[in-house]
């Protein structure tokens, strides 16, 4: 299975970096494509987008100024599936998107994506100090899967915080 393209384009105001693509989307070509998936969801509740897309419209978000890449390009059935090589890599390759398309903020979808990329442990959700491409904030979010099984609630209020980043008004709930 083929890795699915990037959505990248300088002056991002956030670019979403995710473990590696699922087989949902490796068959799709679409970010956040597989159905149980949240992602698209959590962004419309935070405020991060004006209405709910959908995985085929993806692309479109380059119009808001949000990129998708992923550590790891390789399609798989879970994150557990990576190899270290992969990450090793990986972690090469994102770095160096990251400091030619410099967006404003890096969101890490899921702790262990940031954990690969940054070789730190232990870090709260939200932005983190030190970021290893200096002037990009890097913001820590739960992972969208429906594998994981945190309340959407709690997901969404951890998003919403970067909007005080990128410069968006906090909306009326």
């Amino acid at each position: 299975m083929e890795p699915i393209s990037d959505h990248l384009q300088e002056h991002l105001r956030i670019l979403f970096v995710g473990y590696n693509p699922s087989i949902r989307s490796g068959e799709t070509g679409h970010h956040y494509a597989n159905p149980n998936n949240r992602f698209y969801r959590i962004l419309h509740q935070a405020g991060l987008t004006p209405r709910l897309y959908k995985p085929q419209e993806d692309q479109d978000l380059l119009e808001l100024g949000y990129g998708f890449t992923n550590i790891v390009a390789r399609p798989s059935l879970t994150a557990a599936e990576i190899t270290p090589e992969e990450y090793r890599e990986g972690r090469l390759i994102l770095k160096g998107k990251i400091q030619k398309y410099r967006p404003r903020v890096v969101c890490f979808v899921g702790k262990g994506v940031y954990e690969q990329y940054s070789g730190r442990r232990g870090m709260q959700w939200g932005s983190q100090q030190k970021p290893l491409v200096e002037g990009v904030v890097e913001y820590v979010c739960p992972s969208s899967s429906g594998l994981v099984r945190m309340k959407l609630e709690e997901m969404v209020a951890i998003y919403r915080g970067i909007k005080s980043f990128i410069g968006m008004e906090m909306e009326k709930e």
